[in-house]
């Protein structure tokens, strides 16, 4: 149930103190909340300096407001989205907030926050009308969505401002059941929630939400993509160039980005793209077509979001070019040994009996370089009944990290397995490897070579992190890419000996063929 909130009487507070304010009591919340507690829930509290940026890319002309908060916490967007419309030239006559805050720790101080907003919008003049809800906001979002397909409009917004819950929703939840009962197929908490908000909001509606980068890629995304994007407009998206900027007091290890988006079935509005180190510096800001932040023809509908100069012509250049995976022969696939699942299979060193087992630690210098004896991870997997359904035969391939650490200079990270190198007739990749293949089998030494050059180049890596805001890279996101013809590839391994060239001059190489590789597509 919505509860009214009433304010008592306390002395009256001046706009500009109200997000201070607010955040005393986020401090405080938080200091009590256990970090375990807060994990379960997928709780990420929102700073002031985030929570003023957000608020500051709404454009509020009507005179009635209803603005929803979901996953509240203690009310720090919402107090900086009224901060904002207190200071504004034109103010509303009244504001209507919804919010929403699951965990009855942070509600209380839920009810504080808005006691102190009150008496900020009685200052500028606006009525205000707080509701706290305790329910959960899928459920009560599902309810709402089910009573207006029965034409009651009156329970949608005109404003929604949501930092989400980030966490996965499992497959045979409640939550799962209740989303697909509004057309909403999506695997984490986050997406539900933009999901559900969009559907909530009127036409002309907005939404800011600070979220992780990864709906804009991956196959898991792509029925929330689908929804968003024919619902939504985007009309500005904020990087932030540090990964841990924008929550530096709690451990987040994705990218998070903050987007605004309009409700509307117009879309040729160009999009803001806006990049800063933090919250306060100055951004430089960037403008994107519609057609290149999702490419009409592509149907992953993957969002490109093209932060500076480099990842403009990075994407002009990948633009230009035609050949899939398929197109050249060749696939990718993830290593199917999971280390954690076969422990009684894997083994410290080589051993009578074994094959190698190969790991992102074993790359070095473009090649795989097997075994690493006094590594934390074994080397080898015994070859059993059990586990030659994992193994594949010895031959050339071309192996990339799926994850890289976030301080990295390279999101894909490619290396060759030589089988001259590492003897054997079956080999095993674990499964924090993709490995590229022809049907199942190797490849051309030479077309291994121009392969990982060709991954291991900056401009491939730019275009790669326009669309993948995080540091996985999975087996689906590198058949997304476009390459040069398979003889293209082949010449130039051809330039390549028993030494793989450092960074600069694997993007000489791959910088200097473009022009004939365009050439011979046009």
């Amino acid at each position: 149930m919505l509860q009214a909130v009433k304010h008592p009487s306390i002395k009256e507070k001046g706009v500009n103190r109200l997000i201070d304010e607010v955040d005393q009591l986020r401090v405080s919340a938080f200091q009590r909340a256990e970090l375990d507690h807060r994990s379960l829930l997928g709780q990420y509290s929102t700073p002031p300096p985030i929570a003023t940026l957000m608020a500051s890319f709404f454009k509020s002309d009507r005179t009635d407001v209803r603005l929803l908060d979901p996953g509240a916490g203690v009310g720090s967007l919402t107090s900086a989205y009224i901060a904002r419309l207190c200071n504004q030239q034109k103010k509303p006559k009244s504001l209507q907030v919804t919010a929403y805050e699951i965990d009855p720790k942070l509600k209380g101080y839920l009810g504080r926050s808005f006691a102190i907003c009150g008496h900020a919008c009685a200052k500028a003049g606006i009525s205000f009308d707080g509701r706290i809800s305790g329910e959960d906001f899928i459920a009560s979002a599902v309810a709402l969505l089910e009573t207006t397909l029965f034409g009651n409009d009156n329970r949608k917004f005109d404003a929604v401002i949501l930092n989400p819950p980030y966490k996965k929703i499992n497959s045979v939840s409640e939550h799962r059941r209740l989303l697909r009962r509004v057309g909403i197929e999506t695997s984490n908490l986050y997406t539900a929630f933009l999901a559900l908000s969009v559907l909530l909001l009127d036409p002309g509606g907005q939404l800011v939400a600070i979220t992780p980068r990864s709906f804009c890629n991956g196959p898991y995304f792509r029925p929330f993509r689908q929804l968003f994007l024919r619902e939504m407009s985007i009309r500005h998206v904020h990087l932030f160039e540090s990964r841990t900027e924008a929550f530096s007091e709690d451990e987040v290890l994705q990218e998070n980005i903050i987007i605004h988006a309009i409700k509307t079935k117009q879309k040729n509005q160009n999009t803001n793209v806006s990049t800063s180190l933090g919250p306060t510096d100055t951004p430089s800001v960037r403008v994107m077509t519609p057609k290149a932040l999702v490419r009409p023809n592509d149907p992953q509908q993957f969002i490109h979001i093209i932060a500076n100069d480099a990842g403009s012509r990075a994407t002009d250049l990948m633009g230009r070019l035609s050949n899939s995976l398929d197109d050249i022969g060749l696939s990718v696939s993830t290593g199917p040994v999971v280390d954690f699942r076969c422990k009684s299979c894997l083994k410290a060193e080589p051993a009578p009996g074994s094959v190698p087992l190969i790991y992102p630690s074993h790359f070095a210098d473009g090649w795989v370089k097997w075994p690493r004896l006094g590594h934390k991870k074994p080397n080898a997997c015994l070859l059993n009944d059990r586990s030659r359904k994992w193994l594949v035969p010895s031959s050339v391939y071309v192996l990339t990290k799926r994850f890289s650490a976030k301080e990295e200079a390279r999101r894909i990270v490619a290396a060759v397995f030589d089988p001259d190198l590492v003897q054997c007739e079956l080999v095993a990749f674990e499964n924090h490897l993709n490995y590229f293949h022809e049907k199942g089998r190797g490849i051309p030494m030479n077309l291994a070579k121009g392969l990982a050059v060709y991954l291991n180049s900056t401009v491939t890596d730019t275009y790669f992190r326009q669309f993948n805001g995080h540091t996985q890279v999975n087996a689906s996101d590198l058949r997304s890419l476009k390459f040069p013809g398979r003889e293209e590839l082949e010449k130039l391994g051809q330039l390549i000996g028993d030494r793989f060239p450092g960074s600069d001059e694997i993007d000489h190489l791959v910088e200097s063929r473009f022009p004939r590789w365009l050439k011979n597509r046009e």
